[in-house]
């Protein structure tokens, strides 16, 4: 860490969040974390999470830790005893698994309404990800699908996304630093 880093630090200018990065698997969490992070920092392979890792980036204000939590079933009620921590979270979905979104929308469903979120305002930043494929469905069928329309106690934002070009993540990232602020001052 600089010393701009350390001093923007104390001076409570760089906030650290941390994030809380949810969906089914093979939606494509750790492929959008990881190219979130600085090109360096990347790495060339990703493979399935197994239970979770923790990831970290930064934007020009806030310092992000993300939990990226494994979406496999088995897994997913591990997703609970991180909810406390959390600030933010991102869900992903991926767009074109028509299939799951019923699956997508019941996780979601359990998450709104567990006790450590249902009376928080807490933002939501959604990835309607792998937008490439040919069978995709828009962010606005996605949102349809999932009943976002529904969410009225939480800000939330809807993305559509490619992880592995990073088309859509910057705009998603920068609602979601917007947020954070607000919900700061």
């Amino acid at each position: 860490m600089g010393l701009f880093d350390k001093l923007a630090g104390w001076l409570g200018l760089k906030k650290e969040v941390n994030v809380l990065c949810l969906g089914l698997d093979n939606s494509g969490k750790t492929t959008i974390i990881n190219r979130l992070k600085p090109s360096n920092a990347q790495v060339q392979d990703i493979v399935p999470t197994i239970g979770f890792s923790i990831e970290k980036f930064k934007t020009s204000s806030l310092s992000f830790t993300v939990f990226d939590m494994s979406g496999q079933g088995r897994y997913r009620n591990l997703w609970e005893h991180y909810y406390k921590e959390g600030q933010a979270i991102i869900f992903v979905i991926d767009s074109a698994d028509k299939l799951r979104m019923v699956v997508a929308k019941e996780e979601l469903d359990t998450l709104l309404n567990h006790p450590d979120i249902k009376h928080r305002r807490i933002p939501i930043l959604f990835f309607a990800n792998k937008m490439d494929m040919r069978d995709a469905l828009t962010s606005v069928k996605v949102s349809q699908l999932l009943c976002l329309e529904n969410i009225k106690d939480k800000p939330w934002h809807i993305c559509a996304t490619n992880a592995l070009t990073g088309d859509g993540l910057q705009e998603g990232v920068d609602w979601l630093q917007d947020q954070i602020k607000t919900m700061r001052t």
